[in-house]
């Protein structure tokens, strides 16, 4: 699609550029450093706090990789900024302060993490702050309502929509046989009118991407690349992979 080259242009680290076993833990400051050092796009996730900030964070509960048990949704940002990690000594960091620390040097692609219940707090902070963020970057979400919503209060935000071929992950549990067909055959493009794709690697080549990238000129992105299989899948069917380990 004219206008975004830069998005895949750089393979795309994953939650950063971690290695947990060097105690570079992903989503935190060390990851997106070391991503930028090595001139790579950063991909990252964001939560809402009880107090609507955008909270850089994968998982929706603390404990995985940090101390504590907690919803981050029931905590606010300050409490949340004052958890550690496990294995390092950076703290969760606010979307605000993602953007501060990458300044532009290197295309960020933000998730939005959805419960998909309609709430639309997430997509409304994330919005704001990339209102006077003067670098590339793009948003995306498995589900489809933030990106419909961005699309009337945002759109000049680029926005891309994350999809798999089969969910049959346990987190998808809450959605019905015919909500996971629609996402995975990306029926929902009328209303959000995605203008890139992020297409499970292990789901590639499939129709549905392949169409929006070869008859619509969406850019396609794949994930999570993690092995030589998945690095030549990307090659032959992506533009660009959101990548773990060694980069393509």
């Amino acid at each position: 699609m004219p206008g975004l080259s830069w998005l895949t242009a750089k393979p795309i680290a994953h939650r950063g550029l971690h290695d947990a076993a060097t105690g570079i833990i992903e989503n935190t400051a060390s990851a997106f450093t070391a991503a930028i050092a090595g001139g790579f796009s950063i991909e990252t996730d964001v939560q809402i706090s009880a107090d609507g900030e955008a909270m850089v964070h994968h998982d929706d509960a603390l404990g995985r990789l940090t101390d504590g048990s907690a919803p981050l949704a029931h905590m606010s940002a300050a409490a949340l900024k004052t958890v550690t990690f496990k294995a390092s000594k950076d703290r969760i960091l606010t979307l605000s302060e993602l953007c501060d620390l990458v300044r532009g040097r290197v295309p960020l692609v933000i998730e939005l993490k959805s419960r998909f219940d309609g709430d639309m707090r997430l997509a409304n902070r994330v919005a704001a702050v990339l209102e006077t963020y003067s670098g590339p970057a793009a948003v995306m979400s498995f589900d489809p309502a933030p990106i419909a919503h961005l699309r009337n209060v945002a759109p000049d935000l680029t926005r891309g929509i994350v999809a798999e071929r089969h969910y049959d992950h346990e987190e998808w549990a809450g959605l019905s046989a015919g909500e996971k067909f629609r996402l995975a055959h990306l029926l929902h493009a009328p209303q959000t009118r995605p203008q890139f794709i992020a297409y499970g690697v292990k789901d590639l080549p499939a129709a549905a991407p392949w169409i929006a990238r070869n008859l619509f000129g969406l850019p396609l992105l794949t994930w999570t690349v993690r092995s030589e299989v998945d690095r030549a899948t990307a090659a032959r069917h992506a533009d660009q992979a959101i990548f773990e380990g060694v980069p393509p």
